[in-house]
């Protein structure tokens, strides 16, 4: 994940939080901002409200970023994720589970609300009109990590990567901009399609529908994201109008956004047990996939050790 990074030497750190890091690159203006939970990979109310107060400071310094002791100019915003193999899991299905069996509307309503504040903000360019943001998927977004992706100008994806909206598979369905986005992006009967299925689709196959602007190897999306970045600057202010167009003919409004919200909170609080149940053997999936990465991490680093320590005698 940072192959270009290291190539250039030119982007470093710029705000850090507890589950998001940012760094900044002057020579092309571009924010990177990676996803780094401490648990979970999904959009727990921790990252929710890192990502809301950095969009938040962006859009009240009018694109402004402070690095290397100045304010510098930002033109395009990378959102992407720390996580091996997952851009974002999507919604916090453990607390979900907890606040409706407590039959917690307000609280449901609120997480709901954290969700949309990002998403609107997202979709609005930060309400930025000179700001391109871009999505750079080098693992699985499921839910609403796929809908994070869908709310960016561009997204880029690696050829591993898995996407798709499995909420139906408990009797939900995806509550945070995913029919909006994919209706404008493809049609709304690809929106319902991919939403009632619940089928999780490889990037390729996105990529072949129109969904995905730029299928890059395994590995090389961050490179993807600086060619497509290079490729464009000279017409980048063109491209930012287009992409404003694109927004006038077909508006994600928050009105909309909002009452969507609004009904994903009414269906979630009709689930019944067995919704329920479905829905914690996903959380003892998730977890379990994250505890058997890390333990993958620990050997390597362990069959590592003994080398470094052979070559340092």
């Amino acid at each position: 994940m940072s192959d270009m990074r290291d190539a250039t030497g030119l982007r470093g750190p710029c705000k850090t939080y507890a589950e998001v890091q940012y760094e900044f690159e002057p020579a092309t203006g571009t924010i990177w901002g990676w996803m780094n939970q401490r648990g979970n990979p999904c959009f727990n109310l921790g990252l929710l409200k890192d990502l809301r107060s950095f969009g938040g400071d962006l859009t009240a310094n009018s694109g402004h970023v402070e690095f290397a002791g100045a304010m510098q100019k930002a033109h395009y915003y990378v959102a992407g994720s720390r996580v091996p193999r997952v851009f974002n899991l999507g919604g916090d299905l453990a607390l979900f589970l907890l606040l409706i069996r407590s039959r917690d509307r307000d609280a449901l309503a609120h997480y709901a609300k954290l969700c949309i504040d990002n998403i609107h903000a997202r979709v609005q360019n930060y309400f930025l009109p000179t700001l391109t943001t871009i999505s750079l998927v080098q693992g699985d977004a499921l839910g609403g990590g796929f809908e994070t992706a869908l709310a960016s100008d561009v997204i880029v994806a690696e050829e591993s990567a898995m996407l798709g909206l499995p909420e139906i598979l408990f009797n939900l369905f995806p509550g945070m901009g995913a029919y909006s986005l994919l209706a404008r992006r493809a049609s709304p009967r690809v929106a319902e399609e991919l939403i009632l299925s619940g089928k999780v689709l490889p990037a390729a196959k996105l990529h072949e529908m129109g969904i995905i602007d730029v299928l890059a190897r395994d590995g090389e999306g961050e490179t993807a994201v600086q060619a497509w970045i290079a490729r464009n600057a000279r017409r980048r202010s063109g491209h930012q109008a287009v992409m404003q167009v694109r927004k006038q003919v077909n508006p994600v409004t928050r009105d909309e956004l909002d009452a969507i919200a609004d009904t994903w909170v009414d269906c979630a609080l009709r689930l019944e047990d067995r919704d329920m149940r479905m829905m914690s053997r996903v959380v003892r999936a998730q977890m379990e996939r994250m505890d058997a990465a890390s333990a993958a991490a620990a050997a390597a680093e362990t069959a590592v050790a003994p080398g470094v320590a052979m070559a340092a005698g």
